[in-house]
């Protein structure tokens, strides 16, 4: 498994378990349980997704199946507006702390940035006192477009490690892909099969025939190239195993031309300058 370099020397693996939109019941558990068991080392959790129970019982019972220790694993979760503000970012982190059963994250994220500016910024003050405590291992954004990280970097003791942010090939985010290299922010690509929509692409298709993978791996293995972070969500044991799948495989300079140019700036998911929860 690849691991990139966050901004303050600690690693992170390159690809990872999602479980937005899992039922907080076995279909969680057993999904994150099995991904340990096949390889990930990464889970992307968050309070908003209302599994983090489930998500915690598939971590504690993958770790003991897999014959590995907590330390092994890298766990994300996020911080939803209900706890935005300064004073209430402990608060936020602990609830994820206990629902997840856990007593550290890996990584805890300020979700989305809101609207209100003064606010984000706040929020970012309490992150760094978590850090600074030594409570969480590393610190960073999702859903910041480029003003909101020059906002941040304007106010802030510690730049976010990572911006976790709309990425798949309809949706390329080349400015802010650029942007974040030049300030040593690694990104991550949340829904890169685009809600599976993606995998009915006729240029992925031709390239996934061509190089005898399936159109997800060909995707994943974009994100791959591209340098990003990528935490592609399944509950099939199958799609789960096919997905760590991966780093076998190169595509050719003129198959990552061809996926560039599908770009059509087209989300699947709210604004982030627009969106408040």
């Amino acid at each position: 498994m690849n691991q990139l370099t966050f901004n303050n020397g600690n690693e992170m693996p390159q690809l990872g378990l999602g479980v937005f939109r899992v039922a907080n019941d076995d279909t969680a558990k057993l999904a994150v349980k099995h991904a340990i068991i096949n390889g990930y080392r990464s889970i992307d959790a968050a309070l908003v997704y209302e599994n983090e129970e489930m998500v915690g019982q598939g971590i504690k019972e993958g770790i003991a199946a897999a014959g590995i220790s907590r330390e092994d694993l890298f766990i994300t979760s996020k911080l939803w507006f209900d706890d935005f503000g300064k004073n209430n970012v402990i608060r936020g982190y602990e609830r994820s702390l206990n629902n997840l059963g856990l007593n550290y994250l890996d990584l805890y994220l300020v979700h989305w940035p809101g609207t209100d500016e003064a606010l984000m910024i706040d929020t970012w003050l309490g992150m760094e006192k978590l850090y600074k405590d030594g409570k969480v291992k590393n610190i960073g954004v999702s859903n910041f477009n480029i003003d909101h990280l020059e906002t941040l970097k304007k106010n802030a003791q510690f730049k976010p490690v990572i911006n976790q942010v709309e990425f798949h090939p309809y949706f390329n985010q080349s400015l802010l892909r650029n942007y974040l290299i030049e300030e040593d922010i690694q990104m991550e690509s949340w829904s890169p099969l685009m809600n599976a929509e993606i995998l009915a692409d006729e240029t992925i298709n031709e390239i996934a025939q061509t190089i005898n993978k399936s159109t997800a791996q060909v995707v994943l293995r974009w994100n791959i190239q591209h340098g990003v972070i990528t935490i592609p969500k399944s509950i099939t044991p199958a799609r789960i195993e096919q997905n760590i799948d991966v780093f076998g495989f190169e595509l050719s300079e003129t198959q990552m031309t061809k996926i560039d140019k599908l770009n059509k700036n087209q989300r699947v998911g709210p604004d982030p300058a627009q969106f408040n929860g």
